[in-house]
């Protein structure tokens, strides 16, 4: 009888030491925002649709891309552009560059493919 109650503390301490309960996450909208204001891509997760619209109309941002996904989708890809020395300056934005959309983009994050050609028509329409 000791040894069962012994056995159950025991269980309870190394899954809650661990965190080895499985924590249920829902799905929600993982996006990119883009701002042309400070050249800068924001990576997020939102719950739902009316949340990323509230986002949008609050600010100048544009909407590259969204799909759906869970929030550990989102705290991956920090630690892996962490890993990759691409550090976020606040608020989960990253300045903006061709190896970051690069990067990105390998990684399955839906960064939408019209912004890379604007960039690139746009540049070489100043340069000529």
């Amino acid at each position: 009888m000791v040894l069962k109650k012994l056995n159950k503390e025991y269980r309870k301490f190394i899954s809650s030491s661990l965190n080895l309960v499985p924590q249920k996450s829902k799905f929600g909208i993982l996006y990119t925002l883009y701002s042309d204001r400070f050249n800068s891509i924001e990576v997020g997760f939102a719950e739902n649709d009316k949340i990323l619209k509230n986002k949008l109309l609050r600010s100048d941002l544009i909407l590259l891309d969204k799909k759906k996904g869970k929030k550990q989708d989102l705290n991956l890809l920090i630690k892996t552009l962490n890993e990759l020395e691409i550090s976020f300056s606040s608020k989960l934005n990253y300045r903006y560059s061709n190896i970051l959309i690069r990067h990105l983009s390998t990684l399955g994050w839906p960064v939408g493919r019209s912004l890379y050609k604007q960039r690139t028509i746009k540049k070489e329409l100043s340069f000529v």
